[in-house]
């Protein structure tokens, strides 16, 4: 029987070194990088060695050809398989080493091809958790928050919820404060502990902090900065004066990634945030004077692995049974820790972002800089494997951020504009088999963020593999109704406007404060979404309430598998988490209107909740 999902993604023309000089833009206009352009890029993605093929992973699934002859497999368990060629369709999946008759080892990762797919129709809510506070946190939304959270979607008979990026940033002051550049996508940040959950912290004197938290629970903007002043000394008092308890202390050994994030946190603490600042033996995990520093600074770098040890205890309490689907990002800071545990990987001299396209009409440098993609095969997958699993891992659900950078990413040259950039190919059909077996060993849900600009044919290869797509009704022209069944439907998104937003005209002069866009255009973007909110005849006088309440009764029309509902709208929120593209507005740092208690009793939300609940339960 032919395997249906075993012909691989046809990709578009590109150079030897993955680059693609002719493409077409949002608006299916074609374009042509500059030579100029290419010959720098080419330089920065360098030659593979000549054995790659012969060394690098193969991605593969049961009753495949492997192409090899007779080959010898050493399989995760440790038991050893002859194979003739073909892997046979009961064959183990996960990864394992091969040998072949010349005796060369490598890597076989062996994939199901799909995702898990969830068999019923669920709704549920979008969390900024950082803007979810309530009157017992400290100053910013944490994982206890979080858990209040699902046990009020699931009284709701909610299926999940979909929060945005946790991942781990410097221990340093100030915190960064987009969720989407982290330090690191495989730990993360303990600005989201709930200090009070913490064993041992009884014993703590908090009334030094007494004003201070009352102040941080007052504050117009989230204040990341001023919640990690107090939290911080509270965590270190608790570990100093306990090690961590007796339970931190039987724990399994720690493994090689924790290890590396601690010992990046103690060297920033120490050093900076920025390891390119550092002193030259230590800006690299493998640097010759990284082994003295974790000899000298044991109990620093035990600190900071017990953080992430007591941020996997709180949030398997805060997700419990319900699917928490966790965000992550395209990339990471040149300055973190995974850009510090795998620099060889990273390209230097660029970052990441996108071309104009409907989401933002001048571009985007997300300022990432991105993994070369020969170099990501060489490092046996390993950095996109380990930030994959970590994400999913103690919440069931994964966001995949921009989900075409598994296919192309746009990549700018360092001092150039978003415009100036070229796409470089990636080994899609791998990347998404890698993501197939993680969602399958997990049992998770995987959602690919497919906005902008889409080349043929990714849609179709997301839905191979199970792996949903993403249905915005700011972007559509299709009634709701027409959607896909494979998707995650939303109003809106994080980089859009809300609901009340649009409706009351605000986003525009929030836009038009926060950004270089044109007037002409900013206006003419909001006349298109007003459109699709008044497909079912809302009134021009209407009140933001029945605006809200119009776009959700068109959201649950749709049949797609996971319907999104956002909290701002629930609040009728008027400003949007973040303006693409600025960095004086206070993108990521807006709370919810109403503190997390009176969230959980507020009649707007429970009646949109029981809105799109009980016209999907039809």
């Amino acid at each position: 029987m032919t395997d249906a999902l075993s012909v691989p993604l046809a990709a578009p023309a590109a150079d030897a070194w993955g680059l693609q000089q002719d493409w077409v833009d949002a608006d299916d206009r074609p374009q042509r990088v500059p030579d100029a352009t290419i010959e720098r890029l080419r330089e920065v993605i360098g030659t593979p060695p000549a054995d790659l093929e012969d060394t690098a992973p193969i991605v593969t699934r049961p009753g495949r050809p492997l192409g090899l002859g007779d080959v010898t497999v050493r399989c995760e368990d440790g038991t050893t398989v002859s194979v003739s060629d073909t892997l046979p369709q009961d064959f183990p999946l996960g990864y394992h080493t091969l040998r072949d008759a010349a005796g060369r080892e490598r890597r076989l990762i062996v994939s199901p091809g799909r995702c898990h797919v969830p068999t019923q129709q669920r709704w549920g809510w979008t969390v900024q958790l950082y803007g979810a506070r309530s009157h017992r946190s400290w100053g910013i939304g944490d994982l206890a928050d979080l858990r209040r959270l699902r046990e009020w979607t699931e009284a709701l008979g909610g299926g999940f919820l979909l929060v945005n990026p946790l991942h781990g940033v410097a221990p340093t002051l100030p915190q960064e404060a987009s969720p989407y550049l982290p330090a690191t996508r495989r730990f993360r940040n303990p600005v989201y502990l709930a200090v009070e959950d913490v064993p041992g912290v009884d014993e703590a004197d908090l009334a030094p902090y007494a004003a201070e938290l009352e102040r941080l629970r007052g504050t117009e903007l989230v204040d990341r900065d001023g919640a990690w002043r107090v939290k911080r000394p509270v965590l270190q008092a608790v570990f100093d004066r306990t090690g961590g308890g007796a339970e931190f202390a039987a724990r399994r050994r720690d493994s090689a990634a924790v290890e590396s994030w601690a010992t990046w946190c103690a060297l920033a603490d120490r050093h900076g945030p920025d390891r390119l600042t550092w002193p030259e033996e230590l800006r690299r995990a493998d640097g010759p004077g990284v082994a003295a520093f974790v000899a000298e600074h044991a109990e620093e770098i035990r600190f900071h692995a017990w953080l992430q040890w007591l941020l996997d205890l709180q949030l398997r309490a805060a997700t419990g049974e319900l699917t928490v689907l966790q965000d992550l990002p395209i990339g990471v800071s040149g300055s973190g820790a995974d850009a510090w545990a795998w620099t060889d990987a990273l390209a230097t001299g660029v970052t990441v972002g996108a071309p104009p396209d409907l989401l933002n009409s001048i571009g985007q440098d997300w300022g990432s800089p991105p993994l070369v993609p020969w170099r990501l095969r060489a490092a046996d997958y390993e950095p996109f494997i380990e930030s994959v699993r970590a994400t999913i891992a103690g919440a069931g659900g994964l966001r995949i951020d921009h989900v075409m950078g598994l296919f192309r990413l746009w990549w700018i040259p360092e001092g150039t504009a978003p415009t100036e950039g070229a796409y470089v190919r990636y080994p899609a059909d791998d990347l998404l088999d890698i993501v197939a077996l993680e969602s399958h060993r997990a049992g998770a849900v995987v959602v690919g963020e497919d906005l902008g600009t889409v080349e043929p044919g990714v849609r179709e290869a997301l839905a191979e593999r199970g792996i949903l797509s993403y249905k915005v009704l700011w972007f559509e022209d299709e009634d709701p109704a027409e959607w896909p069944e494979g998707a995650l439907a939303a109003v809106t998104t994080h980089d859009l406007p809300t609901v009340a937003g649009l409706w009351t005209g605000s986003d525009v002069t929030d836009q038009l404060e926060a950004t270089d866009m044109a007037e002409d255009d900013v206006r003419a973007g909001r006349e298109d979404l007003l459109v699709r909110l008044r497909r079912d005849g809302l009134a021009a006088d209407a009140e933001v309430p029945e605006a809200v309440e119009a776009a959700y009764r068109q959201l649950a029309r749709a049949p797609s598998l996971l319907l999104s509902v956002a909290l701002e709208d629930a609040v009728a929120e008027e400003r949007r988490p973040n303006v693409p593209g600025t960095v004086e507005r206070e993108n990521w740092r807006i709370p919810l209107a109403v503190p997390l208690e009176e969230l959980v009793a507020d009649p707007r939300a429970e009646r949109l909740a029981r809105l799109v609940g009980d016209l999907t339960a039809r």
